[in-house]
């Protein structure tokens, strides 16, 4: 059942950057913000995938679900080289440690920088969605990256809450996404 959400959007703004990480997590955030008369664009920048055949995997997925709704989908260049640099020594870390923080941070700079230069004035991820990732980790990162370019506010939104994560669940069973199983990095197949 769809549940409605209403959405209170930084600054009223009716244009807003959606840093996705994969089609699960932004399934119901998709839906919601478009339910709510929001126009996203979807922004994956996710150079933490390895191998480069993951990456692609789960971008053919957000391209597939982008389609769906009509919106755009801008894909970041891939370049796992640098972002093994912001993870460097920090390799051993749980999930949800020191490498994940870094790793937010990596990308959503990336992600802000993007909503800069392009006009966005609100910028929000779909990693909030995952029950795997710190919420605190997401927020701060998203509130670094934003407070790093000009013009950019940063949406903290819980994308858990009010039924979404019902919601995630079954447009995850109605779309068959492919619906991996573990964060994307080398450092996060280890159990």
């Amino acid at each position: 059942m769809k549940p409605k959400v209403l959405l209170d959007v930084p600054l009223g703004a009716k244009r807003v950057l959606l840093h996705a990480c994969c089609a699960p997590c932004s399934s119901a955030v998709v839906e919601c913000l478009v339910d709510n008369g929001i126009e996203p664009t979807i922004f994956y920048s996710n150079s933490n995938i390895f191998p480069r055949e993951e990456y692609d995997h789960r971008l053919n997925e957000c391209l597939r679900y982008a389609r769906k709704w009509g919106i755009p989908i801008v894909d970041d260049v891939y370049d796992h080289s640098d972002w093994q640099g912001c993870a460097a020594g920090l390799e051993k870390e749980p999930e949800r440690g020191g490498r994940c923080l870094q790793c937010f941070k990596f990308r959503l700079l990336r992600a802000a920088r993007f909503a800069a230069e392009n006009g966005f004035p609100v910028l929000t991820t779909t990693l909030a969605s995952s029950r795997w990732k710190s919420l605190e980790q997401v927020g701060a990162a998203g509130e670094w990256a934003c407070s790093q370019v000009e013009g950019v506010t940063w949406w903290n939104q819980n994308w858990r809450k009010g039924g979404l994560q019902e919601r995630r669940n079954e447009i995850i069973r109605s779309e068959q996404f492919y619906n991996q199983l573990y964060c994307g990095c080398e450092y996060s197949f280890r159990k």
